[in-house]
């Protein structure tokens, strides 16, 4: 389990190898695995209950990436913890690799193979609603983009959740407000996104989800209340630490060219040295 200031420094290296197996594989959701990488940080780092000595015990913790085209960021935080070799990463988007633009369960340490979204929360439900039938402790934690929540399966799957009570379920948005073609609020509406679930049946809590002091905080309390599913709604920025791509929705699937790769490298650095 890592400190605070040791995750903090964690996010630094993960953004500075996120944007590298982008960049070298000349393909990925940027600006969302950016915004994400601090929540996946203290989900593997500090919260869950798993690791790849684990990985197949019935009583380990699961995470499912409903957001699986950020699943960059995931690769990054699973070959850092163990689950494959850090050098597996340079096969990303390659012939022949399991490495592939969205999860599956052929890469070690990946529960479900994601990315057609609106399915992960449905997953979750089943996955939670399965441990309470079987007299399991384990708790189920699923990462939504919060694009995806115009998918009405995650509605039903939010009443199914809150029907059954399921306190082993915890759901977090990345809250970061752009989706491929814009503002989602533009696109769709979401608002009141907070009230919408705790209406559900959730215990609803807010937080900024970049920040590691607040993720850790509120994700350690975990269930929010005895007898309903936990959301968190973790308002972040897309492009999350890069200056010239936060909350441009440009970066939604975008490679930095030789100079934008340079100068995120170097406004990493900084932080890096100021740590």
């Amino acid at each position: 389990m890592l400190s605070q200031p040791d995750l903090i420094r964690k996010s630094v290296l993960y953004r500075r190898q996120l944007l590298s197996l982008i960049k070298a594989s000349r393909a990925g959701h940027t600006g969302g695995s950016l915004s994400c990488i601090d929540i996946l940080n203290v989900l593997y780092n500090r919260i869950l209950r798993v690791s790849p000595a684990t990985f197949r015990h019935p009583d380990r913790d699961r995470y499912i990436q409903s957001k699986g085209h950020s699943v960059e960021a995931l690769y990054v935080v699973l070959a850092d913890c163990g689950f494959f070799p850090v050098a597996d990463l340079a096969t990303v988007n390659q012939f022949n690799s399991h490495l592939i633009g969205h999860p599956t369960r052929k890469v070690n340490g990946i529960e479900q193979n994601t990315g057609a979204l609106g399915h992960g929360l449905s997953l979750s439900v089943g996955t939670a609603l399965g441990a309470k039938l079987d007299g399991r402790n384990y708790r189920v934690f699923t990462l939504l983009g919060d694009g995806e929540l115009a998918e009405g399966s995650n509605w039903e799957a939010a009443m199914c959740a809150g029907h059954y009570g399921l306190d082993n379920l915890v759901a977090i948005i990345d809250r970061n407000g752009l989706q491929i073609t814009g503002s989602t609020e533009e696109v769709n509406q979401l608002e009141p996104l907070a009230e919408k679930f705790h209406a559900f049946g959730f215990s609803v809590r807010e937080c900024d989800g970049n920040d590691i002091v607040e993720l850790t905080q509120n994700l350690e309390q975990v269930p929010f209340e005895n007898g309903r599913p936990s959301l968190l709604l973790a308002k972040t920025k897309k492009g999350s630490g890069i200056s010239f791509m936060e909350n441009k929705v440009s970066w939604h699937h975008r490679v930095p060219n030789d100079q934008e790769f340079a100068q995120a490298m170097e406004e990493l650095s900084a932080v890096g040295a100021g740590r």
